[in-house]
């Protein structure tokens, strides 16, 4: 997997700082903008932080280069629908290498050789139906999910919060996970302010929003709760 952070939009958290200022004060945006230093946009993402208010997160936006990924992840990550992303295509690029995403689970598996097997048949049926004249659109449909894609994804800020909220949590499936984690490390780099607290819900929110499918790194809300009625009840 190789995920780059292509471009984001220029001076992401002096933007988003000026927009939030905006909707408290009497000056023009640009005027607003143009007297936001750094530190003064550092000290309002953290009040926007300890508020939750996230609307102004989607004035910025950051895009990805995603490589080495399988199509089962694509498949996955579209759900996300506040996003743009660019795919490369099965019907218009030719499957030529026998490349796979092979689970670690399976790998180091006794049934490893069963994924392989099943993978390199699918491989060379389709070369036959390439060879026997059929289009790339329809001989595409013998390939697994374990087959590998790449792409440009675009995300503002807001919704990458929401996409790391959930693609981090431990319960999320292994190689998404990874994806958002490395996506996490790249956008710290680029507005660490704004991503101050990425990562799981548990990160951003200081409990695990899972009920009994917590793994346990957090309190659970119901846990929260309670000690709080209990507290209060005297």
């Amino acid at each position: 997997m190789k995920v780059t952070l292509l471009t984001h939009t220029p001076t992401p958290e002096k933007i988003v700082a000026a927009a939030a200022r905006c909707c408290y004060s009497n000056d023009d945006p640009d005027k607003l903008l143009d007297e936001m230093t750094d530190e003064k946009a550092a000290r309002f993402l953290q009040k926007l932080n300890d508020l939750g208010h996230q609307s102004p997160l989607e004035h910025v936006s950051f895009t990805f280069s995603i490589s080495g990924v399988s199509r089962a992840l694509l498949a996955q990550i579209t759900r996300h629908r506040l996003a743009s992303f660019s795919v490369r295509s099965q019907r218009y690029c030719g499957f030529e290498k026998s490349d796979f995403i092979k689970p670690p689970s399976i790998a180091k598996s006794e049934v490893n050789d069963i994924f392989d097997d099943s993978l390199s048949q699918s491989k060379s049926n389709y070369d036959e139906l390439i060879d026997a004249g059929i289009a790339k659109e329809d001989a595409r449909m013998v390939l697994p999910n374990a087959s590998v894609t790449s792409m440009v994804l675009t995300m503002n800020a807001r919704e990458l919060l929401h996409f790391f909220s959930l693609r981090c949590c431990t319960r999320a499936q292994w190689e998404i996970r990874q994806l958002a984690n490395e996506m996490v490390k790249l956008v710290k780099q680029a507005a660490p302010n704004i991503f101050q607290k990425a990562g799981a819900a548990c990160d951003q929110l200081g409990y695990c929003p899972e009920g009994k499918f917590s793994c346990g790194k957090a309190p659970a809300l119901d846990k929260i709760l309670e000690v709080y009625n209990r507290n209060n009840s005297r």
